[in-house]
């Protein structure tokens, strides 16, 4: 997990050389479409610290994107860009599912951070349109119908993926 002055998002895959693009992931074998880029807020790291002592720094918390600003549980089933999407190159997102936290993170880090990160461990998407993003590029709903139908339509072909049960 590196720092980057900016990253290219491509549809239908996530980040190039990313561990689950390239399906090298830990959960590569069970790969689905939602799961080409995962975002967490900042502001959830920030509680986690504040409230439980536990620290997460952005090579630690093993997701694409860090957030802050943008309540990511409101983007589940809707289409969003990150940048100056269509006239400044950005990219357009669907949101899929909330991210689930694993306890090979914990293991992993050698800290309980499972449960306090249940319902709020990001957010996954999907690619849908192809763009360059860097830090500080702002994220903004995107009206469906703004989008190439076919774009649209082979996206909401695919099925969002069912969260499983982490009791």
């Amino acid at each position: 997990m590196v720092a980057r002055a900016e990253v290219e998002l491509v549809a239908g895959l996530g980040i190039p050389d990313d561990r689950y693009a390239l399906r090298t992931g830990t959960y590569s074998a069970r790969h689905h479409s939602d799961r080409q880029v995962t975002l967490i807020e900042a502001e959830t790291l920030e509680a986690l610290d504040r409230d439980r002592g536990l620290a997460l720094g952005p090579a630690e918390h093993r997701r694409n994107l860090t957030t802050r600003g943008v309540p990511l549980n409101h983007l589940v089933g809707r289409y969003f860009s990150i940048g100056r999407f269509p006239e400044g190159g950005g990219a357009v997102l669907y949101g899929g599912r909330l991210n689930v936290p694993c306890r090979y993170l914990e293991d992993l880090l050698g800290r309980p951070v499972f449960r306090p990160l249940i319902h709020r461990s990001g957010l996954n998407t999907r690619v849908v349109v192809s763009g360059t993003i860097r830090p500080g590029d702002p994220i903004s709903p995107v009206d469906p119908s703004s989008l190439p139908a076919d774009v649209r339509a082979a996206n909401e072909a695919i099925a969002l993926e069912p969260a499983p049960d982490v009791t």
